[in-house]
């Protein structure tokens, strides 16, 4: 069996990935959300002559022939069409053994555990509350994510005065019962990071979420040295090697991989594996409901160190709307790992007939 095209369907916001192969078989993943069409092009350019005529089913060895054939270009660009690649071949080879993807990997959970993930900063505090509480008593979330401090914000707040009245003022809204996280988005300095760290202690936080901006692996480290709070971060990483050190030195309590920035579904696995041998958590980033939201399911349904919740984005993207069947909704807090073959999802064709396509194949 010899992957003989692959396929790409394109908006500037997803693109969606088909991989078929010379005895007819075929796979579908996705390229990472946002600047997906500019990716699509590395793909076509860069990785689909590597991939052509490989064997579809030696999934980590064909992704890892492609980062070290094109080890000049290590960049998001690069990683996020592997990416597509990569969760295409996953798809593929669930489909080929009648198995879900979560099943492929030894997992036997259905349903994950979900907290709902705010990614406004420009709501009050008093509606941020609100909107948790309404969300709560609709979908049964049982945690939530605020965004706290102003994205690579050296300290500076998103307003005056705006952490502070957030953190207080959601959690008395929601009570002490319901988990809370914070997300700082590069926003601190150590010093800084430190004394929001400190408030959300007093207030029962469980994670705080990049606290220092995120190339400043230093600064984070110190930051979770400091505090009693677990302290999150990785999801913009894409190196193994920066992860092994991320890991080694405890920079962070549980490592956040996205899957489709990281390169996919293998690469993050590596990532959740290293942790666990070090006795951390991993819970992977995902921050809208495209197919990232899968493939996390499926990942988080068959690790041994998955964190205790998912993330959920509570925003509406119209983009992110109708792209596949069925929809995975929040119920009773918490979302169904799908299971059929593979992904266990149905691509919409509608959508696929008006993306901009460009195929790769051999003659």
């Amino acid at each position: 069996m010899k992957i003989k095209s692959i396929e790409t369907f394109s908006t500037k916001e997803v693109s969606f990935v088909r991989l078929r192969t010379d005895e007819g078989q075929e796979g579908y993943g996705q390229i990472s959300a946002w600047n997906a069409n500019i990716s699509t092009l590395a793909l076509h350019q860069q990785i689909a002559p590597i991939a052509l005529g490989s064997d579809p089913l030696d999934i980590e060895g064909l992704v890892e022939r492609c980062f070290l054939k094109e080890y000049k270009f290590p960049g998001a660009f690069t990683t996020r069409a592997i990416g597509g690649l990569d969760t295409a071949l996953w798809d593929l080879k669930g489909k080929v053994e009648g198995k879900s993807v979560c099943q492929l990997l030894g997992g036997t959970r259905k349903t994950i555990d979900a907290y709902g993930s705010s990614m406004r900063r420009d709501i009050t505090p008093k509606d941020e509350a609100e909107r948790m509480i309404r969300l709560q008593d609709k979908h049964g979330f049982r945690a939530f994510k605020m965004r706290v401090g102003k994205v690579f914000g050296n300290d500076v707040d998103q307003w005056p005065g705006r952490t502070e009245e957030l953190i207080s003022t959601v959690r008395r809204a929601v009570g002490d019962k319901t988990v809370l996280h914070a997300d700082a988005n590069s926003a601190f300095t150590p010093k800084r990071a430190i004394e929001v760290g400190r408030m959300l202690e007093q207030l029962n936080f469980w994670h705080f979420e990049e606290p220092c901006p995120f190339p400043e692996l230093e600064w984070t480290a110190e930051v979770a040295q400091a505090l009693d709070i677990r302290v999150s971060g990785g999801e913009q990483d894409t190196c193994i090697s920066h992860w092994n050190r991320m890991v080694q030195m405890r920079a962070v309590d549980i490592v956040q991989p996205n899957i489709s920035y990281v390169g996919g579904l293998s690469r993050a696995l590596r990532v959740a594996k290293m942790a666990d041998k070090a006795g951390l958590l991993c819970t992977p980033h995902n921050a809208n409901l495209t197919m990232t939201l899968v493939f996390t399911l499926h990942m988080l349904g068959a690790i041994d160190n998955a964190g205790p919740f998912m993330e959920y984005t509570i925003e509406h993207d119209p983009w992110a709307v109708n792209l596949f069947d069925p929809v995975l909704e929040v119920k009773d807090g918490k979302v169904a790992i799908p299971d059929g073959p593979g992904w266990g999802v149905t691509i919409n064709p509608q959508w696929l007939e008006k993306a901009d396509y460009k195929i790769s194949q051999i003659d």
